[in-house]
């Protein structure tokens, strides 16, 4: 690998063509460009740039400047102590070693121990291996079905150039394109089928029922009642998923067959669904994981509601070429009537890479893709991807090996013997883990996306690190999501819902709609509700300050206006790990603890407006960040 691959493995590019291709853009010359001018990577036409910012109002650099070099030194003295804060308390000479010792395991790394106490990360963990085997193995099989089965129209699925080369091959195209769904459809099916028996063995069968159900909606309903429909069934099926812990067939038949009568010595005989019960997969709780297939539900269903008063013609009677559609049409151009049947609609609840968790692709754009293979995958850039995938699980290990956060939170020591340095590092660590361990899943499904020819967003857009805005953190952080959210709610409840304090006051309604769904969608918890409320709060503060000081009255004092959203910033950064603390890590009682240990003493105090200053400067390279990305052209709304 060159020195030039290196530094793309962590380019934009290389994470997610998107984000240097704009949503309206053909991505086929936008990526040529690109190749061409790595520098101005988005389009150009009659001298103007298609690019997602203007550069007019961009600030000059200040990378080499006096007072970067300050907040240079402030890094490099602040990022060691970081860590060393951790490592110290988790070594085997502090006192409160011995009671988090037991969740520890035996590690890789020589003389380490490694907190694989999560859950959540020790299932993905400990499955990576066979997770590998299945990765490679069904592109595989795959390649090996299309040799034996190509349809002979499969070959050729683009046309020559531009819209006259539409014009002139337009119809054997179409029925190449037509083929290649055909193709690929008739491969995901049954390799769904026999993937959804291997993980959840007999409840396979009720997620299937729960598909129809779903699909009977959309499709016999009058149309009037749709999205209603949809939303009450879907959310209820959230409800229930919970309440019934998936709905185990011993407690349904135990409703129509009866019970043998017994004696008190006798065990009770278990009936036909106690038997179907024990054939439950890998993944035994199937309801766990569904809430993901519940997302592509409500986008098969309102894709075809829209679809239904959006027939205004095919790309080509719009003279776009279908091959080469941004991604804004490819998700707003309803799929043939015809593509809405019930084999195109199991195979995209159930496509195989993307099942278990994301990201989320819509109905739509799926089809799409389907017919042409994106131009944004090629073998470079994919395997990029996954050597960063592979760089990302190896911090992920190392961190777990040598900072044992996630062990300690969970025995819950004596916090006393933990200075306010210490504490916090353990807090904000926590949510470093968090953020990997959601990250690598992601990642991981995409990766294997990616290498069977669909590309679904990226989901982790920036370092957990990277964020000093909260609207536009949500925006980068489970980004399919949020795209999912913007395109099935957000803007049907009317966005930001106008100008004026009756406009704001509509969009905080949106949001703490919106939020309320994502922390039940997430797991129906008091405290995840919580967490949904307090992000809608803690949005008013950035509101209220951007119509205070607003960008427009600032434009001649640019200094003066970066260190006051510097200061909003820092303020937004210590909102953010409050209420991730809370919905994702310790709960309100635990955030009690923590902020006791750290504010409950003079010393917690001076740490406390110390950790600001470093905050502050920590926003102010996230300023410089973004502005050296609007002189390339790239305005990101994260």
């Amino acid at each position: 690998m060159s020195l030039n691959d290196i530094w793309k493995l962590f380019s934009l590019e290389m994470l997610d063509t998107r984000f240097i291709v704009p949503a309206t853009a053909p991505p086929k010359e936008a990526l040529e460009q690109a190749a061409i001018d790595p520098a101005n990577p988005l389009p150009v036409q009659n001298g103007h740039s298609k690019g997602r910012g203007s550069v007019d109002n961009v600030q000059p650099s200040r990378w080499n400047t006096p007072e970067f070099y300050v907040y240079y030194a402030v890094i490099m003295t602040c990022i060691p102590l970081m860590f060393k804060s951790v490592i110290d308390v988790s070594g085997e000479s502090h006192p409160n070693y011995p009671k988090f010792s037991h969740l520890l395991s035996d590690g890789w790394i020589p003389g380490r121990k490694v907190d694989d106490s999560d859950d959540q990360y020790a299932g993905f963990r400990r499955n990576i291996p066979y997770l590998f085997v299945v990765v490679l193995l069904h592109p595989l099989l795959r390649k090996t079905y299309d040799s034996f089965w190509r349809a002979d129209t499969y070959t050729q699925v683009r046309p020559t150039s531009g819209f006259a080369g539409q014009l002139t091959h337009g119809l054997s195209a179409s029925s190449a394109a037509d083929a290649r769904l055909e193709q690929r459809i008739s491969f995901d099916v049954p390799f769904a089928i026999l993937f959804l028996a291997a993980l959840h063995g007999t409840s396979a069968v009720k997620i299937a029922a729960i598909l129809y159900l779903n699909y009977s909606l959309a499709k016999n309903l009058p149309r009037q009642y749709v999205p209603a429909a949809t939303w009450i069934f879907n959310v209820g099926i959230l409800f229930a998923n919970e309440l019934c812990r998936g709905y185990s067939y011993a407690s349904i038949l135990s409703a129509f067959l009866p019970t043998p009568a017994t004696t008190e010595k006798q065990v009770p005989s278990g009936n036909l669904g106690h038997t179907l019960d024990s054939y439950g997969g890998l993944i035994p709780r199937w309801e766990v994981l569904f809430n993901f297939t519940i997302l592509r539900l409500i986008s098969f269903n309102l894709d075809y509601y829209w679809s239904l008063n959006l027939r205004t013609g095919s790309p080509l009677e719009k003279q776009l070429d279908p091959s080469n559609l941004s991604e804004r049409d490819r998700v707003s151009i309803p799929a043939k009537t015809a593509d809405f049947s019930f084999r195109n609609y199991f195979a995209y609840a159930m496509y195989s890479p993307l099942y278990l968790a994301g990201p989320i692709i819509t109905f739509n754009d799926y089809i799409s893709q389907l017919r042409y293979r994106p131009h944004s995958i090629t073998r470079k850039r994919t395997a990029l991807y996954a050597a960063r995938f592979v760089f990302c699980l190896l911090t992920m290990e190392i961190m777990i090996h040598y900072m044992y956060m996630v062990a300690i939170f969970k025995a819950q020591p004596n916090w006393d013997n933990y200075t306010p340095a210490q504490l916090s590092m353990l807090g904000f660590f926590n949510l470093k883990h968090i953020w990997l361990k959601l990250l690598l899943p992601w990642r991981f499904f995409r990766l294997w996306s990616l290498l069977d020819g669909i590309d679904p967003p990226e989901n982790m857009v920036r370092c957990m690190s990277d964020n000093y805005s909260l609207t536009q953190f949500w925006r980068g952080w489970h980004r399919s999501f949020n795209k999912w959210n913007l395109r099935y709610m957000y803007i049907p409840l009317g966005g930001s819902a106008g100008k004026g304090m009756l406009g704001k006051v509509r969009t905080v309604a949106n949001y703490l709609a919106i939020f309320s769904f994502i922390a039940i969608w997430h797991d129906i918890q008091l405290r995840l509700l919580m967490w949904g409320w307090l992000i809608t709060i803690f949005v008013l503060p950035e509101m209220v300050a951007g119509m205070i000081f607003p960008a427009r009255k600032w434009r001649n004092h640019p200094d003066m206006y970066r260190i006051i959203c510097g200061i909003g910033g820092v303020a937004q950064v210590l909102m953010l790990m409050v209420a991730n603390l809370v919905g994702f890590a310790l709960g309100v009682d635990g955030l009690k603890g923590l902020i006791n240990g750290i504010m409950g003493s003079w010393g917690g105090l001076a740490f406390f407006w110390t950790a600001c200053g470093a905050l502050f400067t920590g926003v102010q390279v996230m300023f410089e960040h973004r502005e050296g990305e609007k002189r390339k052209g790239i305005k990101m709304k994260c």
